[in-house]
């Protein structure tokens, strides 16, 4: 496993209106395409411009412990999974899921990890079977994002320092293109094996965590983080990137690291 520290201000952008599918079919080695500059800062997305306005709360106290469901949908909801030891305001992780994937899934990918650092994680389901920017467009998942973090920040004292957005495959290029444009929310980012980002405007400057297989045959690696990775930093984002030896997964090592990083107290 190897460690790379960058430090990058970017917003990256792949081609937006190109699913998943449409990406790993693409030919050549520039796969995961970047567009940055004025064109890119002003572009807008069909429905929603991908910001998020819900904000913790004061005063607010922690209730319960373990995991139960938001309770905003009968079939696709999401859940808030609390610490054992949820004492003071908590550092929060919003975690998405994979294409086809879900929240108690993405949850059950994390195992004990999220609990050791004390984390609490909200793990939304996407609308559909992943989530909007994959086609290029957000809209209904982030107003379904931030209704549920609303429900969130009533019941669970937070601290706004340590809120971060992850996710693992397509829920890592969510995360990565909604936490660049909420990054005066979103202090940290998480993305397990990402392929791609949706052009936004930035805000803020969130720290990146960043992890990939080398043999990954989902996303290659060298058509995705390897091309990420060094957009972000050219772009000025602090940057932690971890190549693993492994497919499209999120091994034990590289769940605990991400869960670290999450919990962190950024400067």
């Amino acid at each position: 496993m190897t460690k790379t520290r960058v430090s990058q201000n970017c917003k990256g952008s792949y081609r937006s209106g190109v699913s998943r599918r449409r990406f790993n079919a693409l030919a050549g080695g520039t796969v995961a395409s970047f567009a940055f500059g004025a064109a890119c800062a002003g572009s807008q997305h069909e429905g929603s411009d991908g910001r998020i306005t819900a904000r913790p709360r004061n005063r607010v106290a922690t209730s319960g412990t373990g995991q139960r469901a938001l309770g905003l949908g009968a079939s696709r909801d999401g859940l808030i999974q609390l610490p054992s030891k949820a004492t003071g305001p908590l550092p929060l992780l919003v975690l998405l899921h994979g294409a086809g994937g879900s929240a108690s899934g993405i949850t059950r990918r994390l195992g004990t990890f999220a609990e050791e650092a004390g984390i609490a994680v909200f793990a939304p389901d996407a609308r559909g079977s992943s989530w909007d920017a994959i086609g290029g467009n957000l809209g209904t998942d982030v107003v379904f994002l931030n209704q549920a973090l609303e429900k969130v920040f009533e019941s669970t004292a937070v601290d706004p320092a340590r809120i971060s957005i992850g996710g693992f495959s397509d829920g890592a290029s969510y995360a990565l293109t909604l936490g660049l444009i909420n990054g005066d929310l979103f202090p940290r980012i998480v993305a397990f094996s990402p392929g791609f980002v949706v052009p936004g405007v930035p805000h803020g400057k969130p720290r990146v965590f960043v992890s990939h297989g080398t043999a990954d045959g989902i996303l290659p690696i060298d058509r995705c983080s390897r091309v990420i990775v060094p957009a972000l930093q050219k772009r000025g984002y602090d940057v932690t990137f971890k190549q693993f030896d492994g497919g499209h997964d999120i091994p034990p090592l590289i769940a605990r690291d991400g869960m670290k990083f999450a919990s962190a107290t950024t400067p």
